[in-house]
């Protein structure tokens, strides 16, 4: 059974280290980041405010993620390292499609960017589109990968194969 600590812990933990390996390649990948500040209060296509925005939801996605897998009947479902990578990619995939369809075009707008091509994007035209699409749903995909990983191993998880080399304490 996982305690608060680990739940909160895990939560915050992955959320944080999802957020920075997403982040990365967003902001490697056509410097897409710079977007969410486009959320901010006072909106701005803002590499500083991007990053703070994306950390501060990366978080906040992973403490939900938390409170999701904990819950007994998820509990029932998910307990290997394994299951948690699957948990993990699946709620990157939704928070994805979420994502994409309302938070980010909200922050497009916001930051006055009405439509692609973007200029910081590193090809033109419909072909702009169909890279930031896919940059954004391969990033939902890691972010979600780290973060299922991540939330295992600060609860003392570890995958299968590590589990006969090192020990591991059992919850």
């Amino acid at each position: 059974m996982i305690d608060g600590v680990g739940r909160w812990g895990g939560g915050f933990t992955g959320g944080l280290a999802g957020g920075i390996a997403m982040g990365v390649l967003l902001h490697l990948g056509g410097n897409q980041i710079e977007l969410l500040g486009g959320l901010a209060p006072i909106p701005a296509a803002d590499v500083g405010a991007g990053w703070t925005i994306h950390l501060i939801l990366s978080v906040l996605f992973g403490l939900t993620f938390a409170a999701i897998v904990t819950r007994p009947s998820i509990q029932d479902v998910v307990g290997s390292f394994r299951e948690y990578l699957i948990a993990g990619i699946v709620f990157g995939t939704v928070l994805g499609i979420v994502a994409g369809g309302l938070i980010f075009p909200a922050a497009m707008a916001r930051a006055g960017i009405g439509a692609f091509p973007l200029p910081f994007l590193p090809v033109p035209g419909m072909a702009a589109e169909l890279f930031a699409a896919l940059l954004f749903a391969v990033g939902h995909l890691v972010y979600g990968l780290v973060l299922g990983a991540v939330f295992a191993a600060v609860n003392g998880i570890a995958p299968e194969a590590i589990r006969g080399r090192v020990p591991v304490s059992d919850r």
